[in-house]
């Protein structure tokens, strides 16, 4: 008959509590560190892009698709655009970046020879980044 005595008793007790306080300890830990102190800005609290995008379908060699981003906004917008291809060689790769552009207010950025299902990431600095699926 194994019979537990008063120290066994204590010393499983205290265990288990040890047990429950450390395993607080990381959500404490995590509460603390979430606080509004030093946050870097993310996607919530940036502003959205003020790009107005239209999908059209193209014949020839601009094709099968064109992605036309319309600056809505008063001011010129320096954008960065990255397209992930859906279909792509082993030996080009799969995403095609390309280089830096300003917008004009009220003018136009048209990106041509997009396929189903490319994704379009355009991204400018103090906005949040835009991404476009082509379909």
């Amino acid at each position: 008959m194994n019979i537990a005595t008063p120290r066994s008793t204590l010393r499983k007790t205290a265990l288990i509590a040890l047990g429950f306080a450390l395993s607080l300890a990381p959500v404490t830990l995590l509460n603390a560190a979430s606080s509004n102190v030093l946050q870097p800005l993310t996607e919530q609290t940036l502003k959205s892009l003020p790009l107005t995008p239209t999908i059209a379908k193209v014949a020839g060699e601009e094709g099968p698709f064109e992605l036309k981003l319309t600056n809505s906004s008063k001011a010129s917008v320096k954008v960065s655009v990255q397209i992930l291809l859906s279909v792509y060689m082993h030996a080009t790769g799969k995403a095609r970046n390309l280089p830096a552009q300003a917008i004009e207010a009220g003018k136009d950025l048209t990106i041509t020879k997009l396929a189903a299902l490319d994704k379009v990431i355009v991204s400018a600095e103090g906005y949040a980044s835009l991404t476009i699926e082509i379909k």
